[in-house]
Protein backbone atom coordinates (compact mmCIF):
# COMPACT_ATOMS: atom_id res chain seq x y z
CA UNK A 1 0.00 0.00 0.00
CA UNK A 2 3.05 2.09 0.59
CA UNK A 3 4.37 1.72 -2.15
CA UNK A 4 1.00 2.11 -4.48
CA UNK A 5 0.51 5.81 -2.46
CA UNK A 6 4.64 6.76 -3.53
CA UNK A 7 3.63 5.81 -6.92
CA UNK A 8 6.22 2.94 -6.88
CA UNK A 9 6.15 -0.29 -8.87
CA UNK A 10 5.14 -3.21 -6.71
CA UNK A 11 7.66 -5.65 -7.64
CA UNK A 12 7.59 -9.44 -5.81
CA UNK A 13 10.37 -12.09 -6.34
CA UNK A 14 9.20 -15.02 -8.28
CA UNK A 15 11.18 -16.84 -4.97
CA UNK A 16 8.88 -15.60 -2.74
CA UNK A 17 5.40 -16.00 -4.95
CA UNK A 18 7.33 -20.04 -5.47
CA UNK A 19 7.92 -20.01 -1.86
CA UNK A 20 4.86 -18.70 -0.51
CA UNK A 21 2.73 -20.94 -2.71
CA UNK A 22 4.99 -24.51 -2.15
CA UNK A 23 4.66 -23.73 1.90
CA UNK A 24 1.14 -23.65 1.96
CA UNK A 25 0.55 -26.56 -0.15
CA UNK A 26 3.05 -28.71 1.48
CA UNK A 27 1.10 -27.23 4.89
CA UNK A 28 -2.01 -28.44 3.27
CA UNK A 29 -1.08 -31.80 2.30
CA UNK A 30 0.27 -32.18 5.63
CA UNK A 31 -2.42 -30.87 7.50
CA UNK A 32 -5.22 -33.39 5.25
CA UNK A 33 -2.94 -36.82 5.46
CA UNK A 34 -2.30 -36.90 9.50
CA UNK A 35 -5.68 -37.33 10.19
CA UNK A 36 -6.47 -39.28 7.55
CA UNK A 37 -3.60 -41.51 8.24
CA UNK A 38 -4.83 -41.81 11.72
CA UNK A 39 -7.96 -42.23 11.03
CA UNK A 40 -7.05 -45.53 8.75
CA UNK A 41 -5.81 -46.88 11.37
CA UNK A 42 -8.89 -47.03 13.52
CA UNK A 43 -11.35 -50.23 12.87
CA UNK A 44 -14.54 -48.83 11.86
CA UNK A 45 -16.32 -49.69 15.40
CA UNK A 46 -13.59 -47.33 16.72
CA UNK A 47 -14.05 -44.31 14.25
CA UNK A 48 -17.76 -44.74 14.98
CA UNK A 49 -17.99 -44.67 18.80
CA UNK A 50 -15.29 -42.30 18.59
CA UNK A 51 -17.54 -40.04 16.50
Amino acid sequence: MYASVKGWAVVIPAEAWVGGVGSAVVIGAVAGLMPALRAARLSPTEALRAA
